[in-house]
């Protein structure tokens, strides 16, 4: 699995026009889940994602997480985290998990994340066109890979 995490003010995603979610100070969390993935990889990232450290303190130092801070998640699946650019101009999506595997996938990550958040994320739907609005607290963008856990 893949994430690109913002810390926000605020972030939303809209489908066709009308708001499906909204969170104010937190995390925008974008997942790209690939076919090898499963529930290590699930439990790896629910974990480090709702421990890490980029909230200011008072002392104005990344150093609470969004539990220490009770901020809010927003979770939008996005397969073109997995895109392939070698060659050509054209990205390949070869990686990227077809959704039979994602989407039960993609349901568990947000099911344990909020457990370990201690409450429900908001969520994207699935495979749905979406446009996503945030505004970046920072800005502080994270990339992490359950492949590559650096």
């Amino acid at each position: 699995m893949r994430v690109v995490i913002q810390r926000t003010r605020h972030a939303s995603v809209s489908i066709g026009g009308e708001q499906k979610s909204t969170i104010g100070r937190g995390m925008l969390v974008l997942v790209g889940i690939e076919e090898a993935d499963g529930q290590e990889d699930i439990d790896w990232l629910a974990h480090k994602i709702v421990n890490l450290r980029i909230f200011d303190d008072e002392a104005g130092v990344m150093n609470r997480s969004v539990v220490d801070c009770g901020g809010d998640i927003l979770v939008v699946s996005q397969f073109t985290l997995h895109a392939l650019t070698r060659k050509g101009n054209r990205p390949s999506y070869i990686r990227a998990a077809r959704p039979e595997t994602a989407v039960p996938l993609y349901e568990q990550f947000c099911r344990d994340l909020g457990a370990a958040l201690g409450k429900p994320v908001q969520t994207g739907r699935f495979g749905a066109d979406m446009q996503v609005e945030l505004l970046n607290d920072g800005p502080v963008t994270i990339l992490m890979d359950t492949k590559r856990k650096e």
